[in-house]
């Protein structure tokens, strides 16, 4: 027997048995083998993938080549193939150097898979874990391949994956004036759904162009459902690196297009706030380039003081209290808003950022986005696939 072919062998037998542990416990749609391996058989695949996408610490594309899957082309999001590159960092395409397979970028402007790209692909896998927020870019990137296999009559495999904030749905929904690739469907900011499900919804709902539909298949994920909390094995993107920060990303997020530092450029981004004075709180953190994570963050090399939220419990809810409370303390008006074209397309709204400067509280805010989250709440109980919350 070829090394390769025993190599294979093990692979398997180790995630069959891994799978077998414990039958509660939460499987992500990658370990579903016999599931999907028929239908990646003697076809020539093409991946979305980056560093979560892994069963049992080993990258699916060394997997699947083991298991003599014939990989033609990798597409890579945001942060790269492996996970290498900083956030907003154009990424360049190339070959990966473990496995030799022909990566193409996605992020950038060259955000959709073209003819060319998809020539001699017979089918298109996405696994990639998502952190539950509109604004997370790797859903994005999911509907332009969706579109560009629904144009080109490519069978879209997705290998679904559980949602660490899957356990809420809050926030305002987007108006379709101020959709843009950190917020491409009519949903709020707190979507509630894992990306098989949101897939589902893009093709029910006709969000593709021309109300195109793709040819889906969703390997869901075993043992799971939208109360079950799941600590994520691998860190989604650099700089989002515990559950914590996961938690607080939704809320957090909107300092972004501010004054606001949230730690980009130390360790425990998204995690604590600050600025330049001392009016945020006593909490001290200088950002500085750390290469992988943060290149140029803001402020960077100046101390900034504010509130450390390592360890605080993070409500089910998207919490503007943190946004409004640095809002009022540093009494800069619409100063504050260091972009507000950005910061309207983070909120779907340019209502929130106009609530905030005519000093609107947080529960007149809440109630304004009310009524559309409650339509949105009864459409997406139609594309669920795991037991709700409620």
């Amino acid at each position: 027997m070829k090394v390769t072919t025993v190599f294979s062998f093990l692979i398997f037998l180790t995630i069959t048995a891994s799978c077998q542990d414990n039958k509660n416990l939460i499987r992500p749609g990658a370990y579903q083998l016999d599931d999907y391996l028929p239908l990646l058989k003697d076809k020539s695949v093409a991946i979305v993938v980056n560093p979560t996408s892994e069963i049992n610490g080993v990258h699916l594309a060394d997997t699947l080549i083991a298991l003599g899957i014939d990989i033609k082309v990798a597409f890579a999001p945001e942060h790269g193939f492996r996970g290498e590159a900083d956030a907003g960092q154009k990424i360049e395409d190339g070959v990966d150097g473990k496995t030799g397979i022909p990566i193409i970028s996605l992020y950038g402007s060259h955000k959709k898979p073209t003819i060319d790209d998809l020539a001699g692909v017979d089918i298109v896998l996405f696994d990639i874990q998502d952190v539950g927020a509109r604004f997370y870019t790797f859903i994005s990137t999911m509907h332009y391949v969706m579109e560009a296999c629904a144009e080109n009559n490519k069978p879209f495999l997705v290998l679904d994956r559980p949602n660490p904030n899957g356990q809420y749905v809050d926030g305002p929904v987007l108006e379709p004036e101020f959709q843009s690739f950190v917020g491409m469907h009519e949903i709020p900011v707190v979507h509630g759904l894992t990306v098989g499900e949101l897939a589902k919804m893009i093709n029910g709902e006709g969000w593709l162009n021309n109300k195109l539909t793709a040819d889906l298949t969703v390997v869901p994920v075993k043992n799971y459902d939208h109360s079950r909390p799941y600590p994520l094995p691998v860190k989604p993107s650099p700089n989002l690196p515990t559950d914590q920060s996961i938690k607080l990303y939704p809320s957090l997020c909107f300092f972004e297009p501010t004054v606001v530092s949230i730690g980009r450029g130390t360790y425990f981004p998204f995690q604590v706030y600050g600025y330049t004075n001392d009016k945020l709180g006593p909490f001290s953190f200088t950002p500085v380039s750390i290469p992988g994570m943060s290149t140029y963050p803001k402020h960077e090399n100046e101390q900034c003081l504010g509130e450390d939220l390592r360890d605080v419990r993070v409500a089910d809810m998207l919490d503007l209290s943190y946004l409004l409370k640095a809002y009022n303390r540093l009494s800069m008006d619409s100063a504050f808003f260091t972009s507000p074209s950005f910061f309207d397309k983070l909120a779907g709204t340019d209502r929130l950022r106009l609530d905030i400067l005519s000093g609107k509280t947080e529960q007149q805010i809440r109630a304004s986005w009310q009524e559309e989250l409650d339509q949105y709440k009864k459409l997406r109980k139609g594309y669920l696939l795991y037991p709700d919350f409620e």
